[in-house]
């Protein structure tokens, strides 16, 4: 089974040079790895933003907090993304690093208290590489050709989105999101063999992945003290058809040179879909000084045709199969006094959160379960809100108890926060 290839070869996949998006193991099924949605404040508070409003970050988990700031503010965000891996199995180790560009996004207000956000973020990254060499007998016992098999791929989903969103009565904000997907990403498998006398074979598929969906959210805020507000949040994002073009590949030389070519568009007919997603989460704020914030997220992917399409299973015999993801996330920030004058570091936010996720896939049956901690803290830049906002995280995918492999990773967020005030009109000329 592939499943099998992954493992065995693991201290060699991790070696390998390249540019890669993403980078695990896990990647080879489906569309890639679900890339964690939000910024580097998202990401520091393990997460959550389905409840959360500040008029000093943009928000772009939920869409009605597109509503939260001030009035004639204008808003950016600009972030990027790395990790290191370590993968382990059986024994054998490797490592690797890759960086990204996480996220763009402006916000600007509309009219009252309604707003829009438009940015483009990775949606799923794929990158894996594994290698793993035998060598055959011959028919009296002899020791034959080496075969080299080597399964490899990378690409990208990336996802342009606009939200608008509008409060009324002062506390309940709503909002919706138009998204669109699009990306390239590349399987492939090729094998090779010693022998001159026998032919190597390079098969893969090159997917061409498009399509649009629709994300709604709400939230509701209620004061509880004159410093004390509890808020609460939903969010639902519809599942999607994919639609796009498969290009199948199959190339066998040395022996004798042949190829094979397909095309295949992708759409209504294939039966392949982005699964829909809910979310709902609680926090509770004191405005300018602290939060503290739980979000839960469950998407089904069981009946989205992916464990039988052809070159979205993986490339050979699939130990993959779609299923639940879930997640539970939670965290807390606080900033001792926001407009201090005196000490700096009192003006910065500093955060900790905690996730647990579950992925969207099994292996041989087994789930593969995703648990981390995240820290991290905004550094105020000349006036206004403008900041550096950076986020780190450690974490573990994978249990060995499964014979998995087991991936232990630290990974870090930056993102620039620029923050202006637009529209105004001068008293005075």
């Amino acid at each position: 089974m592939l499943s099998a290839l992954m493992l065995s070869a693991i201290a060699a996949s991790g070696q390998t040079t390249g540019t890669y998006s993403g980078y695990s193991p896990y990647s080879v099924y489906g569309i890639g790895d679900m890339a964690k949605p939000g910024n580097a404040r998202n990401n520091a508070l393990g997460g959550i933003g389905i409840a959360s409003r500040d008029h000093r970050f943009i928000n772009t988990i939920n869409p009605a907090a597109v509503t939260a700031r001030d009035t004639l503010s204008f808003m950016a965000d600009l972030g990027m993304t790395g990790r290191t891996s370590v993968f382990a199995q059986n024994g054998a180790k490797s490592a690797k690093t890759v960086l990204n560009i996480s996220e763009f996004v402006i916000s600007f207000p509309i009219w009252r208290s309604s707003a829009l956000m438009v940015g483009i973020a990775p949606y799923s990254n794929m990158g894996y590489n594994f290698t793993k060499s035998e060598q055959s007998l011959d028919k009296i016992g002899h020791m034959g050709s080496t075969e080299t098999i080597n399964v490899y791929g990378n690409g990208s989903v990336y996802e342009v989105f606009v939200a608008g969103g509008a409060t009324f009565w002062k506390r309940l904000s709503i909002g919706a999101e138009f998204i669109y997907y699009f990306g390239n990403l590349g399987k492939h498998s090729d094998a090779t063999f010693g022998s001159t006398s026998i032919s190597s074979h390079a098969t893969g598929y090159n997917l061409q992945v498009r399509s649009m969906t629709g994300k709604f959210g709400l939230q509701f805020e209620q004061p509880i003290s004159k410093r004390l507000i509890i808020g609460a949040g939903a969010t639902y994002r519809l599942k999607t058809n994919l639609d796009g073009n498969m290009i199948k590949y199959a190339n066998k030389t040395i022996a004798s040179n042949t190829s094979e070519f397909s095309r295949d568009t992708l759409g209504r007919n294939t039966g392949l879909r982005l699964a829909s997603e809910w979310g709902v989460g609680l926090s509770l704020r004191s405005p300018d000084k602290f939060l503290v914030e739980v979000d839960y997220v469950q998407s089904d992917w069981r009946k989205c045709g992916l464990d039988a399409a052809d070159g979205f299973s993986n490339v050979g015999v699939s130990a993959f199969s779609s299923w639940v993801a879930r997640s539970v996330r939670a965290g807390f920030e606080y900033t001792p006094a926001a407009n201090d004058i005196r000490y700096y570091f009192k003006r910065c936010t500093y955060r900790v959160g905690a996730y647990f996720e579950e992925s969207y896939y099994r292996v041989d049956g087994h789930p593969v379960t995703n648990i981390g901690v995240t820290f991290g803290a905004t550094l105020p830049v000349f006036r206004g809100y403008n900041g550096i906002t950076v986020g780190f995280e450690v974490g573990q995918r994978g249990r060995t108890a499964y014979n998995l492999v087991r991936e232990r990773y630290f990974g870090f967020n930056v993102s620039f926060n620029i923050f202006d005030i637009w529209f105004q009109k001068p008293r005075y000329e």
